[in-house]
């Protein structure tokens, strides 16, 4: 490759619009301009070259010369023909790129000093490679460019020079100014012919998808062309038989009377077929009413599943498929018992409640299973607008059924298992409240003629048994809780997490990841290793990741060291598969601490422990409650404090000892909202516990209501907070005496783990919570806490905690 440049006399200069002149091809234009006429005059007088440069602007008629590319094309004229309106049409031959030194425009036209921009491609295996490959593109475009003519495109550019050949192409490319002007400051031509041959290919691309669009469009405009005179033509044929199009209504008519509907939804059937017939076939309307009556038949009227009435069998498919869940299992059972001694008994609306990962949702599915009936589901969560249960009205473009019809078109049958999931996440706006929609449907007394906006007949849903599925109750409506039978799934004990694991879960896992069993085995001190130290939930569903966990670990084993891999884990080698311990024991390796108390909570996802801390500062009286606490919480507090002031000569503290001290009582994790009033006897005692310095027990929680006179009152999720409580290692639990007939539901392995205090009063609670008694003074005068406080703050650094 090499370059070579030599420098010109002054040569007149024309600047051109719209387009890019390149050398060695052939480009007509006309010429208008008074600048441009007289160059052209002054070229033909002289030998007939020309310099031609693109102007930046094509809308500037009098440019100046910073306003034109310094790099244009030395050009010859070879025609030149005068027309009748003044203008002449030019036709040019490029010859050389060349770049303009100086423009001076003294004579009434632009004459530019250049300098010629030659360069020669070298004749190597890869310049012949270049230029086979964007000869093929090349050809490829042309063939593929509907406004090309092939013949003349490709014969010009069946050149061998690179230089001409990537000239000849960029002027046949329908390109933007600007690229083209790029391409032509570009010297090199191998450089011009890799780029050129990115444009190319996406040229290709594009035209490709004109074209499959375009073939597309076609083919749907012959498919709609060809049904329509087939349509047509059948009609002629029918009519011309004396059958027309009554073929079509005569079917219609008989699937009506085949559907077993009740009178009101039979009439008004037959009403909407009648005025279908009379409506033109290829009307909206006549869709409208098509559709309409599609829905009213695809709707079962009267076909049911047979139903599986052993009790034996029902009972076997229910312990296969879920371990424990004893009262729900029962109640299912009751149900099929029922279903034996009555013919026609109302459907079964039950609630299933608790936390996630419990096995709400797939306990309904084994109900379908238990009982041989079909099983449907439909998902509430985030539900807002009333037409998703009722459907819309037939007046809207689009309408359709509510979930509950397609569900039952879905399902087939009149008797199927329906499971409404996450009834408790339904929200309310301007668009209606969909759980009063669910009301009709969940009321055995109104649900055989629940009204659908969309088929606008009643519907009989008696014989549908609703499975409803909640984590929380307080965000379902009261009514809509008066129609249901709630059945609480509170959580999994560590023993029958441990059969669900055996029983369940690791057979599912080594299923999804292809090992035997063989190559996987677990220990019963493995699983509760994982269970205690990996998971802290109601549910199973973390421990399930758990186990996939370790099994796909040694899967991978598996595929590296072949099948004779054979692991096994114990709670010594579990770390190496699941990394460093989750949770632990919450009281393991610590102390009974002044002021720090724990408590046990509810949550929407089962029982959790919650720790409170109270300590003291010099202050004048104020009560500092933190930690995101709710009014109840607040309130609890208050009366804890108030409870306290009461019985200062019982806790051996002056009368007016909080008015130079501060207490503040924090409950961590406070990013997290707390609420209620099963906290007070907890805040109580830490309350108690920094005032007279006596430690609190860490190996002990508790729950319960506090009133003014110390009173302790029932709470609510004992069984939760009971199984909470296990579940982190705290064995000695503090409850209200009115609780008792609640530890009925405890499952008695942890009942029989557990110390359990029945309280009806706070003394009883402080005389088993704090680590010693509280001894009163000899004297009745006792040094106010203010003044102690500083003294025994050095000492006692748990005051702070």
């Amino acid at each position: 490759m090499f370059n070579r440049e030599k420098d010109m006399k002054r040569v007149p200069m024309m600047p051109v619009r719209d387009m890019v002149i390149f050398p060695q091809q052939m480009t007509p234009f006309i010429v208008g301009r008074e600048a441009s006429v007289r160059a052209l005059e002054e070229a033909l007088v002289g030998d007939k070259k020309i310099f031609l440069a693109t102007q930046h602007d094509a809308s500037v008629d009098d440019p100046k010369p910073d306003e034109i590319y310094a790099v244009g094309t030395l050009a010859n004229i070879v025609q030149s023909v005068k027309l009748p309106d003044g203008n002449i049409k030019v036709l040019v031959e490029g010859v050389e790129r060349a770049r303009a030194l100086s423009v001076t425009g003294e004579e009434g036209f632009f004459r530019a000093n250049l300098r010629l921009l030659t360069a020669r491609a070298e004749a190597t295996p890869q310049t012949e490679q270049t230029v086979q490959k964007i000869t093929a593109l090349y050809e490829q475009f042309v063939k593929l460019s509907q406004s090309m003519n092939y013949e003349t495109m490709i014969a010009a550019a069946r050149v061998e020079d690179p230089a001409r050949l990537a000239d000849t192409i960029a002027a046949n490319l329908l390109l933007p100014v600007d690229e083209k002007q790029d391409l032509l400051e570009t010297v090199d031509p191998i450089e011009r012919l890799n780029r050129l041959t990115d444009i190319l290919e996406i040229e290709i691309e594009k035209l490709n998808v004109d074209r499959n669009i375009n073939t597309r469009v076609k083919r749907q405009m012959e498919r709609a062309q060809k049904e329509y005179y087939l349509n047509e033509k059948l009609k002629a044929i029918q009519k011309e038989l004396g059958r027309g199009e009554k073929n079509e209504t005569d079917e219609l008519k008989k699937k009506i009377d085949a559907a077993g509907m009740p009178k009101d939804a039979h009439e008004k059937a037959v009403q909407e077929l009648k005025r279908l017939e009379l409506m033109p076939p290829m009307s909206a309307e006549s869709t409208v009413s098509r559709n309409y009556l599609d829905w009213l038949l695809a709707v079962p009227w009267k076909k049911r599943s047979k139903e599986i009435r052993d009790i034996a069998a029902a009972e076997k498919i229910l312990n296969e498929e879920h371990y424990g869940l004893d009262k729900v299992k029962e109640r299912i059972l009751e149900f099929l018992a029922v279903r034996q001694l009555v013919k026609n008994p109302k459907g079964s609306i039950l609630c299933f409640v608790g936390p996630p990962g419990v096995g709400k949702t797939s306990l309904a599915t084994s109900i379908g299973h238990a009982t041989g009936r079909k099983f449907v589901r439909v998902s509430l969560g985030g539900v807002r607008d009333e037409a998703e249960i009722r459907g819309h009205r037939r007046t809207y473009i689009g309408a359709l059924p509510g979930q509950i019809i397609q569900m039952m078109k879905k399902a087939g049958t009149t008797n199927p298992i329906f499971v409404l999931d996450e009834v408790d996440k339904m929200s309310t706006d301007f668009r209606g409240d969909p759980s009063s929609a669910l009301m009709e449907v969940l009321d055995p007394e109104l649900n055989h003629a629940f009204v659908d906006h969309y088929l606008d007949v009643e519907y009989d849903l008696s014989k549908v048994m609703f499975v409803c599925t909640a984590n929380v109750l307080h965000t379902i409506p009261q009514p809509l809780q008066d129609r249901m039978e709630i059945l609480r799934i509170p959580g999994y004990t560590e023993q029958e997490k441990l059969e669900i694991a055996k029983r369940y879960l690791v057979r599912k896992a080594r299923k999804a990841c292809g090992v035997g069993e063989k190559n996987l085995k677990y220990t019963d001190e493995g699983l509760l290793h994982i269970i205690r130290h990996y998971t802290h939930e109601a549910g199973v569903r973390n421990l399930e990741r758990e186990i996939h966990n370790i099994t796909r670990k040694v899967a991978r084993k598996v595929v590296a060291s072949g099948a004779a891999v054979s692991v096994e884990i114990t709670a010594e080698n579990a770390g190496e598969f699941l990394g460093i311990l989750k949770f632990r024991e919450i009281w393991a390796g610590k102390e009974n601490e002044v002021g720090l108390t724990t408590g046990l909570a509810w949550t929407e996802i089962g029982g959790c422990v919650l720790s409170t801390e109270t300590t003291l500062m010099e202050g004048k009286g104020r009560l500092t409650l933190t930690g995101k606490l709710g009014d109840v919480m607040q309130e609890s507090a208050q009366a804890a404090m108030s409870y306290i002031r009461s019985r200062t000569a019982q806790f051996g503290l002056p009368k007016d000892f909080y008015r130079n001290i501060e207490i503040h009582v924090h409950v961590p994790e406070g990013a997290i909202p707390k609420d209620g009033p099963s906290a007070g006897i907890t805040i109580c005692t830490s309350m108690v516990s920094a005032l007279t310095k006596i430690p609190v027990r860490c190996d002990l929680a508790m729950t319960g209501e506090i009133t003014l006179r110390g009173k302790v009152l029932p709470i609510g999720g004992v069984k939760e907070k009971l199984l909470a409580a296990h579940r982190m290692g705290l064995r000695t639990i503090v409850l209200p005496k009115d609780n008792e007939k609640d530890l009925a539901d405890i499952p008695q392995e942890i009942l029989s783990s557990l110390t359990i205090h029945l309280v009806e009063t706070m003394d009883e609670v402080l005389q088993i919570a704090l680590e010693r008694p509280i001894v009163l003074p000899e004297h009745a005068a006792v040094a106010p806490v203010a003044e102690t406080f500083t003294a025994v703050a050095d000492k006692d650094t748990s005051l702070t905690n």
